[in-house]
């Protein structure tokens, strides 16, 4: 069993990412602005605080196995201070919770560069892809970047999904796709059997 705490864990990846978690004996400590927007859970405890600032987390971070950053990149943490906390509290892997627009869709071109990338999400995608940079220069500390499908949405359980590098996962009609459930259970497979140290990785249909 692991102790892990997680960002933004009101959101909908950030809530089911918990859910899986617990579900298999962790113990989990959400940090949120408001987080009585969580469901209180037998091996869940709950902190109000904002995780933008690394003096501030830091402090809520320690003791903790892994840290999961489940925020939104636009107005969320960045990563030079997620690592700064992470590091200071002596945490020794992060987990983030990527986006689809910095995967490749041919060799050097990346979803976001391509012209059907819908400007509403292009900010976010972007901010996304200079986090995966950033953590890219870091030499440190141990993280992990999980990239979903072009659509990820709440859905179903499955258990049933492909895990890819750097490319955009599609399926056999061209969608690309991944519940938020499916995208849970990579990531607690991820923390419980590490295979992605230091690296992207991203899973779908």
């Amino acid at each position: 069993m692991s102790k892990i705490a997680i960002l933004g864990i009101t959101g909908n990846a950030g809530s089911r990412i918990a859910h899986e978690l617990l579900a298999r004996g962790h113990s989990v400590t959400g940090i949120a602005r408001d987080p009585s927007k969580a469901t209180a859970r037998p091996g869940l405890t709950l902190v109000a605080a904002d995780a933008t600032q690394a003096a501030t987390l830091a402090p809520l971070l320690e003791g903790h196995d892994v840290v999961v950053s489940s925020t939104r990149f636009v107005g969320g943490i960045d990563a030079a201070t997620l690592v700064a906390a992470a590091k200071q509290a002596g945490v020794p892997r992060i987990a983030v919770v990527g986006g689809a627009g910095s995967l490749e869709v041919a060799p050097g071109v990346a979803l976001i560069d391509t012209p059907q990338f819908p400007d509403a999400y292009k900010a976010e995608a972007g901010a996304g892809r200079v986090f995966l940079q950033a953590l890219r220069g870091e030499k440190d500390l141990d993280w992990t970047f999980l990239s979903p499908s072009a659509l990820f949405a709440p859905g179903e359980r499955t258990g049933k999904f492909r895990l890819g590098g750097d490319q955009l996962l599609a399926d056999a009609q061209g969608n690309s796709h991944i519940s938020m459930e499916d995208f849970a259970i990579a990531l607690a497979d991820e923390i419980e059997r590490p295979q992605h140290a230091r690296q992207r990785f991203t899973v779908g249909y």
